[in-house]
């Protein structure tokens, strides 16, 4: 049984916490090397989210040491074993790719007060 047909047969997630665009959240991902499996965190900002229910996904952007990764997480991926927010962000639109091509501080997003 491949992933997607995993993904149909069980539920939605209700391990996940409510998030939003401009959060800062950790997705601890399941990698496989091998016959291994190890867990990986991946630390950015959201800025996007697509789709709803099985094909939910986002899209989450960190800068490391002057290089931007953004990476695509199915949110019901069996691959992802959770998601934590760290921070909460204030913006007001509803996709930041105009993050794409700002740098240092004009990349800030301002964190809420909740």
């Amino acid at each position: 049984m491949n992933i997607v047909e995993q993904m149909r047969t069980n539920g939605l997630r209700d391990d996940l916490p409510e998030f939003s665009i401009g959060d800062t959240i950790t997705v601890a991902v399941r990698i496989k090397e091998g016959d291994k499996s190890r867990i990986q965190d991946f630390i950015g900002a959201v800025i996007a989210r697509q789709g709803t229910g099985n094909e939910a996904s986002v899209t989450v952007r960190k800068v490391t040491g002057g290089i931007a990764v953004e990476r695509i997480f199915p949110v019901e991926s069996p691959n992802v074993d959770s998601i934590s927010v760290k921070k909460r962000g204030r913006i007001r639109r509803a996709k930041l790719y105009y993050l794409r091509g700002r740098t240092g501080r004009k990349a800030r997003i301002r964190e809420a007060r909740r």
